[in-house]
């Protein structure tokens, strides 16, 4: 006959299981806000069960999910499971916006406040940014625009919406430090276009890298169907829908380029370099001068303050393909000499220098040293217009409208990237660089703006963009000088041009042009 237990003994028995049982505990004991349904008990589906079971075997994990999956009330259960059964545990919640990061808190405090007494931890401090227990175990939110990931050391660092939030790259080294006693972390997020770093996390742990990788479906949940997947579309759009719930990293995102674009170049044309030149040796060569052929030379001048790099490349004007490119830090005078370089290298190349900043410091280098293929500006150009262009040519006579190098402003911006998203939507440049593709996929839509993502840098972009935009000029004004060639040899020809022998040197050969009267004209301008 089976021994009753005693009230006493049931309690212990469950304390134990659910101190050893995450799944257990939550089931059995945590009461969740639903949206619709109000409280209720946290019943998690099974895919819920098996995440929380991942989560909490390994350190590090990057969860890529779908939209409405539970995941964050799965954090914070897992989160208060953690503060309740071990002794000073520090959570620190971190995310876009400070009511996002504050929501999560919430959960965990209406989980805490609806456990049974013999679970519930004494409480020492209470508010709707902070829950901190008399074991010393607390959990804390903060936005991403705090001193985030800088605080005392953290047992688990969770990043909500982490391919959102700004900052993140600084946010992750700084709360690695704090992270160095055996804290773990959850990076968890729909994804936002490529590149970001819950991006580069995810594809660095598919690969057996530091994270552990979690991928939520929105098929993975019992309840959802074709049907709704078919309604989210309509609701959110196509481009929304991949994002909020395919895990589709290429689909989702603001890039100016889109992303299967990218990938495409990336997986088409990518390759190294046949050559690293300089004393950083970030000046790249894919091929070498072909003096058949003329070519651009478009540079970006950083700002100085080091947050940004001096890039440029070499674009062969005919085919727009990118034959070379340099990024790097470097000063201004090196810088000059530099492009002079290259310039001449290049069959003296056109050189386009951007004058905005400290730009000028390097044209005036230019200047100084008498390069004679340099880019000018008209200083009543209201915006680069092709046609103004060629109407007034790349001559440089009557400086004194011209100013050097070329102005990126309000208005001649948004030209250059329209020219530049037409051009890589067509698939016409030839990209070798993969530092250029890897910025092409944090070039972003901010509102209205097309920029880097905040941590990141656009410098080869943009040099890309004006060398596409020069670079339509340029090959025009060729084909100018071409097609007025071949009008001058077309009267030539129907002038009746003859070659005769010198009755005098009969070697020799007299070259006349004419209607048959006798008259010759003198033809060597043609020369």
């Amino acid at each position: 006959m089976a021994v009753k237990k005693s009230i006493k003994e049931i309690i212990r028995d469950e304390y134990k299981r659910c101190s050893q049982d995450p799944v257990h505990f939550m089931r059995k004991y945590c009461i969740i806000q639903h949206p619709t349904r109000g409280k209720m008990y946290f019943n998690l589906y099974p895919f819920q069960e098996d995440a929380l079971n991942q989560i909490k075997e390994n350190r590090y994990n990057v969860v890529l999910k779908s939209r409405q999956l539970g995941i964050s009330t799965l954090s914070a259960g897992y989160s208060l499971w953690k503060m309740i059964f071990q002794s000073d545990y520090n959570v620190l919640v971190i995310a876009t916006k400070q009511d996002v990061a504050k929501n999560l808190v919430t959960k965990v405090r209406v989980m805490h406040d609806n456990l049974p007494s013999w679970l519930k931890g004494k409480t020492m401090e209470d508010n709707k940014l902070s829950l901190r227990f008399k074991n010393g175990s607390q959990i804390k939110a903060i936005s991403s625009k705090g001193d985030a990931g800088r605080s005392e050391a953290l047992s688990l660092l969770v990043i909500d919406e982490a391919a959102f939030v700004d900052r993140i790259d600084e946010i992750w080294t700084a709360a690695q430090q704090t992270l160095a006693t055996g804290g773990g972390a959850i990076m968890l997020s729909t994804p936002n276009g490529t590149g970001n770093l819950f991006h580069k996390t995810w594809t660095q742990a598919e690969a057996g890298g530091q994270f552990h990788p979690i991928k939520l479906h929105w098929t993975v949940h019992p309840e959802r169907d074709q049907t709704w997947r078919d309604l989210q579309t309509e609701l959110l759009g196509e481009k929304s829908a991949a994002q909020e719930c395919d895990c589709d990293f290429i689909s989702s995102g603001h890039t100016v380029v889109d992303g299967p674009i990218i990938q495409w170049y990336e997986q088409t044309y990518v390759e190294d370099p046949k050559e690293k030149r300089g004393f950083d040796s970030n000046y790249w060569l894919w091929e070498y001068p072909n003096y058949a052929n003329s070519y651009v030379v478009v540079a970006d001048v950083a700002r100085g303050d080091g947050g940004d790099y001096s890039a440029f490349h070499v674009l062969d004007i005919k085919t727009m393909q990118q034959v070379a490119e340099y990024k790097g830090k470097i000063g201004t005078t090196e810088y000059g000499n530099m492009l002079i370089s290259v310039a001449t290298e290049w069959n003296n190349a056109l050189l386009v220098i951007e004058n905005a900043n400290i730009g000028w410091a390097v044209l005036q280098v230019a200047i100084d040293k008498g390069y004679e293929n340099l880019y000018y500006s008209y200083k009543q150009d209201a915006y680069v217009d092709e046609d103004v262009h060629l109407r007034k040519g790349y001559d440089l006579k009557n400086k004194g409208q011209k100013v050097p190098g070329f102005s990126t402003t309000s208005k001649t911006r948004p030209l250059i990237i329209s020219k530049l998203e037409t051009y890589f939507r067509e698939k016409s440049p030839v990209v070798k660089s993969k530092r250029l593709v890897d910025e092409l996929y944090v070039f972003i839509w901010n509102g209205s703006r097309a920029e880097a993502q905040r941590g990141y840098n656009d410098d080869l972009v943009m040099a890309f963009g004006i060398a596409l935009w020069v670079r339509d000029t340029a090959l025009r004004l060729h084909q100018q000088g071409v097609d007025l060639s071949r009008k001058a040899l077309g009267h030539f020809g129907k002038s009746q041009g003859v070659y005769t022998p010198g009755k005098d040197i009969p070697k020799e050969w007299n070259w006349k042009s004419g209607d048959g009267s006798g008259e010759n004209d003198d033809l060597t301008w043609l020369l």
